[in-house]
């Protein structure tokens, strides 16, 4: 059987300390995997040296391509760049803040049989402080059932995703909403999911962009737009086969 395409994009957001050896991981993974293979990072407008060792890294390994924002437009706008860019015929991504572990894709790459399209992480143990986990359960829990979601954690961005699914939609988010937009449109597009357990581990380096005032509102606003536009002005276009 043919080894499979596949594009590895990280959003990168002020990640200097993280982004380098996330890049060195997935190369050295996909060159296991595959020879057709390309590693994107989406420099979000950092503040700090990212994009600078990113040009770095470049010299070193040509398969490496930047995407430069001059101005942070927030994690779904990086997202959204990611999967534009992309160009392999499956698609994987998480952050760049290094939470996840990139040599775990074979795990993914395993699950993505011809009859799966998207298949989404599941988070073992949450590493992060006690508020964050009450929390980002508590979330997790009333999206999924207020957008009736076919995963169980949406908050794990850790996903393989067949790219002939994602032609098919048009995300618009700039939020962190952005990941419920994804998972709900692949749904009404058609795809067929599969979940598994993958490894959490704990932030090193930096502090999450999310848990912020402004951008914890911002995701919220954006939710209560995308949940009218997705369950009430058009609740039954598109529905999942």
């Amino acid at each position: 059987m043919a080894s499979p395409s596949i594009s590895v994009f990280f959003p990168c957001y002020n990640d200097e300390k993280t982004i380098g050896k996330l890049v060195k991981d997935s190369i050295t993974t996909l060159e296991k995997l595959t020879n057709n293979y390309e590693v994107i990072v989406v420099n979000d407008g950092s503040s700090d040296g990212s994009l600078a060792l990113l040009r770095k890294l470049q010299k070193k390994h040509p398969v490496l391509k930047v995407v430069n924002h001059r101005k942070n437009k927030g994690y779904g706008g990086a997202l959204i760049s990611g999967f534009k860019k992309s160009s392999k015929k499956l698609v994987f991504y998480t952050d760049g803040d290094g939470q996840y572990d990139v040599k775990e894709l074979p795990i993914l790459l395993k699950l993505m049989t011809p009859d799966v399209d998207f298949i989404n992480g599941i988070k073992m143990t949450r590493h992060d402080a006690t508020y964050r986990i009450i929390v980002g359960n508590l979330y997790s829990l009333v999206i999924r059932w207020g957008f009736w979601l076919p995963i169980m954690d949406v908050d794990c961005d850790f996903r393989l995703i067949r790219r002939s699914i994602i032609k098919k939609i048009k995300l618009q988010s700039t939020s962190g909403s952005i990941c419920v937009e994804l998972v709900k449109k692949a749904q009404r597009a058609g795809a067929n999911f599969r979940q598994v357990s993958v490894h959490h581990y704990n932030r090193k380096w930096g502090e999450s962009q999310f848990f912020v005032p402004r951008r914890i509102l911002r995701t919220f606003w954006d939710l209560g737009g995308l949940w009218l536009r997705l369950m009430i002005k058009d609740p039954l276009s598109k529905k999942a086969k």
